[in-house]
């Protein structure tokens, strides 16, 4: 099925409900996902609304401007208009660890993501077989601290020659620049363990493990300029028992990242996510 989805933000106030319900209902439109949100203390309203294409009375093109001077104007609201007919274009960013990758390529294989990955970056050559056994493309572009400026200029140059729409940092363990991140605002997705401030380094669970810690968990989240500290989208924990050792906890935690960028990833594309500051709503 053919279907619009509209996402819309602005400061709470009467009637928005009815206006965008009333624009639908004049030009046909079969609504099949309403849902709204108040953040009391700024006084700001969120809406998603999604409806059936076929039997709409206005062209993809039209309802833009249309909404704009019917709806948008009168209520000063931000929005965007997404159309599931077209699959968004993601690309993949990682280093040497492989979990999220392999999970994301599953899924992509197997139609779970609704999306097309046009290429894999990565600063280690690890992954080039297994990607390209997808029909991928690889692209090995190592980086150290005299290289960082030249290889993210490249990087974006891939990502603006391929029409990529999103990244995912599937365990890419490298700091982006401001300057690389700007030019994706909202639109980089990072995956990270819960030990983080609390045990740093090269083995967070080794260190986790020596202080007894009973919880595993891992947090998706836009990439913003302030280190791992962007819009969180999805979060989720495992218990561990007083058995496991250092090599389970690792298993146990690398399951809760694939599983949490994996829904991560599925709401940002079904357009279930509307960032604010530095918080999301998020239309289960």
């Amino acid at each position: 099925m053919k279907k619009a989805i509209l996402m819309i933000r602005c400061k709470d106030q009467k009637g928005i409900v009815a206006a965008v319900s009333e624009f639908l209902f004049s030009y046909h439109g079969n609504i099949l996902e309403i849902d709204q949100h108040v953040d009391e203390e700024i006084g700001m309203f969120f809406m998603r609304a999604a409806w059936e294409l076929d039997s709409f009375a206005l062209k993809k093109e039209e309802i833009e401007p249309i909404f704009e001077a019917k709806v948008a104007k009168m209520f000063e609201m931000e929005f965007e208009l997404y159309f599931n007919f077209r699959k968004p274009r993601m690309a993949i960013m990682v280093s040497k660890l492989s979990h999220c990758l392999i999970d994301i390529l599953s899924k992509f294989y197997s139609a779970q993501f609704e999306v097309e990955i046009p290429l894999v970056i990565s600063n280690h050559p690890d992954h080039k077989k297994v990607v390209e056994a997808f029909g991928i493309p690889f692209y090995y572009l190592p980086m150290d601290k005299s290289n960082k400026d030249l290889v993210e200029e490249r990087q974006l140059e891939l990502l603006n020659e391929f029409r990529v729409d999103f990244v995912v940092l599937a365990r890419y363990m490298q700091i982006l620049s401001g300057d690389f991140i700007r030019n994706y605002p909202n639109k980089i997705i990072n995956i990270h363990h819960s030990f983080l401030p609390a045990f740093v380094g090269a083995k967070p669970y080794h260190a986790a493990y020596e202080r007894g810690v009973k919880i595993i968990g891992a947090t998706a989240h836009y990439v913003t300029e302030e280190l791992d500290a962007g819009p969180i989208i999805e979060q989720d924990i495992a218990r561990v028992r007083h058995h496991n050792l250092p090599s389970d906890l690792v298993q146990i935690g690398q399951d809760v990242e694939k599983v949490v960028l994996s829904k991560a990833i599925k709401y940002h594309l079904e357009r279930k996510v509307l960032a604010y500051g530095n918080k999301t709503v998020i239309f289960y």
